[in-house]
């Protein structure tokens, strides 16, 4: 048996619960944000990880306040939060995360080179002269291969961010990897603006 994607909730179907998560996506900090993709498509069905999150609204509605908290309440810096997700899409090989985040990276000033980087495992010096940068992309990488740090990167990492940046970091990664395979095991397609060939 293959697995099929999930069907797309329809806004005029929702119940109270769905609702208020659906309103919770649709008006709070995201839609206030340049918009990158939308959310939302034509029909008012969400995209993304997004319509997954109304399967069970109350698990839904506390990972989009992990999500919005990532994005808007945490010290890291856009650059550094982009490199980091751009990183688990990688890891993960996440067709949604990487289409959706590489434009807000290079708004973030990720260059090309550095996504193509990120994209080919590349932690080279010569691609990340900038040794928070290197570090952060490293950190990730490591994250997800063993699920820790060992002693100089730990020292490294906290140098560059502190302790607080360290926890940031690691939820991040966390939350990210959670959408990652939520969108491969739910077989969840790109949005038609996000169809494009890089």
């Amino acid at each position: 048996m293959i697995a099929r994607p999930i069907e797309r909730f329809r806004p005029a179907e929702l119940n109270e619960a769905q609702q208020r998560l659906y309103d919770e996506l649709t008006t709070g900090l995201r839609s206030r944000d340049p918009q990158y993709f939308s959310i939302v498509n034509a029909d008012g069905g969400l995209e993304g990880p997004f319509n997954a999150f109304l399967l069970q609204p109350a698990l839904g509605s506390a990972l989009q306040a992990v999500g919005a908290a990532i994005r808007y309440e945490t010290k890291l810096t856009d650059r550094t939060r982009e490199l980091a997700i751009l990183v688990v899409a990688a890891a993960w090989k996440s067709e949604f995360e990487r289409h959706a985040h590489e434009p807000i990276a290079r708004a973030a000033g990720v260059t090309n080179a550095e996504i193509t980087a990120i994209r080919e495992g590349d932690d080279s010096t010569a691609v990340w002269p900038d040794a928070n940068d290197r570090t952060v992309v490293q950190a990730v990488r490591s994250l997800h291969e063993c699920g820790d740090f060992d002693d100089e990167l730990y020292d490294r990492v906290v140098a560059a961010l502190g302790l607080p940046g360290l926890f940031e970091l690691m939820t991040l990664v966390g939350y990210y990897a959670t959408l990652a395979m939520q969108l491969r095991v739910l077989r969840v397609a790109l949005p038609q603006d996000l169809n494009c060939s890089n």
